[in-house]
């Protein structure tokens, strides 16, 4: 989990108060329709345990030639999982830099695919506020870097089967063209067109820059960055932006 933020992480009664106020504008029609915006992996999904079940495969692969660092992966849990796979390779005991470069290899040919993404969770209370927001008339966009060609339909699915709206009227899942595409490029491009669909009352994101950009696009909305992972070396979270790690509302 991240760390250079926790101290702007609101309190648990200042969270609930925040949650609670994106679903009072949702409710708010006299403004026309609100869209709340949600990032998929590290904001309304934990992709630890993707990871997991990746480096599970790796061990089997390795049991023969190589038996300890097999022993390593085979007992990872998502607690040992870190943003980079070389770091949670180190993390196991995995010090070979050959190693490491052959487990980038295997991860990288698998977490970017439909299938492994079924592993994936939802992070705390994700779920029920998110069709909390849809329910109170808000069109729910689910703004993701992953992309269309390789990851689309399994992100579908995995919505889906973990309960969150998708698949109805006032939902969108929205994904890169093309993998080269980096993710802010891509979310810069998008974020003006959001205004489409209505008024962007909210935008959830695990990114700094993310929200960063959001604010500067959408002055208006509330943007709260949900502090787990990032990537490394973020750039100063802007000021207006609230700090949460989970969507807890009850009890």
């Amino acid at each position: 989990m991240g760390a250079l933020f926790t101290h702007r992480r609101l309190g648990e009664v200042e969270r609930k108060r925040l949650l609670r106020e994106v679903l009072e504008r949702a409710r708010d029609r006299s403004r026309g329709t609100g869209v709340v915006v949600f990032d998929l992996d590290g904001t309304i999904m934990d992709n630890r345990p993707r990871v997991v079940a990746i480096l599970h495969e790796l061990a089997d692969l390795w049991r023969t030639r190589h038996p300890s660092e097999s022993a390593a992966l085979a007992a990872a849990g998502i607690d040992d999982v870190v943003y980079g796979l070389v770091d949670t390779l180190r993390r196991l005991g995995v010090s070979e830099p050959t190693l490491h470069e052959e487990g980038f290899r295997f991860w990288r040919e698998r977490f970017f695919y439909d299938p492994h993404i079924r592993h994936d969770t939802e992070i705390a209370g994700a779920r029920d506020y998110v069709r909390a927001c849809y329910d109170a008339g808000a069109v729910i966009v689910y703004l993701t870097g992953r992309d269309l060609p390789n990851m689309a339909l399994g992100s579908f699915a995995s919505l889906r089967d973990l309960g969150f709206p998708i698949g109805v009227v006032g939902t969108e899942l929205v994904t890169k063209p093309a993998f080269e595409t980096p993710d802010s490029v891509f979310k810069r491009e998008v974020a003006p067109a959001l205004s489409r669909l209505g008024e962007v009352i909210a935008v959830f994101d695990n990114e700094p820059a993310n929200c960063n950009l959001f604010l500067e696009i959408h002055p208006a909305c509330t943007t709260v960055f949900v502090d787990t992972q990032y990537a490394p070396d973020p750039p100063p979270l802007d000021a207006r932006a609230h700090v949460i790690h989970s969507f807890e509302l009850e009890p």
